[in-house]
């Protein structure tokens, strides 16, 4: 990896790619808009996950219904949504491209993240909205699971559901690690500016220091 990173690429570079650049917008903007989708999703996540009062047979209904209508939306949705998260790809394999050290790190980081998000999104969420919309609880296929091999197990509709309100809060905290990450990656150019900054303070006091006309005096009379 250490071939990978350009050694010679600071946060005074004019060509990196830093917390203001174009590219952390990229990144931040569809995090913080699946976030929000996710965010619209909770009241109906948190009956199931963080209340203790039992869950009524009408509340599963009426959260199917709810993720029916999600899944059964417009074609023009879903396209929408691919072309957000490739947004957000595209952002990192920017900053990541001839990346500094901390390119390397804080944006090597977010990519993982965001990409866990991605496999827990196709793998968990997607699957787990298509069973709903398919209304696979009503079919032969559920119904006749008493008859299947030793080790496989079909899960009921309120675990399914569960399982996937646990899948979108999974999500959510591992956004928020990427917009954690990035938020790292501004404090840490700041820092790198303030001790700039004290340093060419210090040194503009030192040379004025022994610049001072005392001093400047006392060696005119040498």
């Amino acid at each position: 990896m250490g071939g990978y990173i350009d050694w010679t690429k600071t946060t005074k570079s004019s060509n990196y790619h830093g917390s203001g650049s174009f590219s952390t917008f990229m990144i931040i903007g569809p995090t913080c808009f699946f976030l929000g989708i996710l965010f619209a999703s909770f009241p109906y996540d948190f009956p199931l996950l963080w209340s203790k009062e039992p869950v009524p047979a009408s509340y599963y209904d009426q959260l199917e219904t709810h993720l029916k209508f999600l899944h059964q939306s417009p074609p023009l949705i879903g396209r929408m949504l691919n072309i957000i998260v490739s947004v957000g790809f595209l952002g990192m394999f920017i900053k990541l491209f001839k990346p500094s050290e901390a390119n390397f790190l804080f944006d090597g980081a977010s990519l993982i993240l965001y990409t866990i998000g991605v496999a827990v999104y196709i793998t968990n969420i997607v699957k787990g909205l298509r069973t709903v919309s398919a209304g696979f609880w009503d079919t032969d296929d559920y119904k006749n699971a008493a008859n299947l091999a030793e080790g496989e197990v079909i899960l009921g509709r309120e675990d399914s559901l569960r399982v996937l309100s646990a899948s979108n809060t999974i999500l959510a905290l591992v956004l928020i690690g990427v917009l954690v990450l990035q938020a790292g990656q501004w404090y840490a150019e700041k820092r790198d500016r303030d001790d700039d900054a004290a340093a060419a303070a210090a040194a503009a006091a030192s040379a004025k220091k022994d610049g001072s006309p005392g001093k400047a005096a006392a060696k005119k009379k040498q």
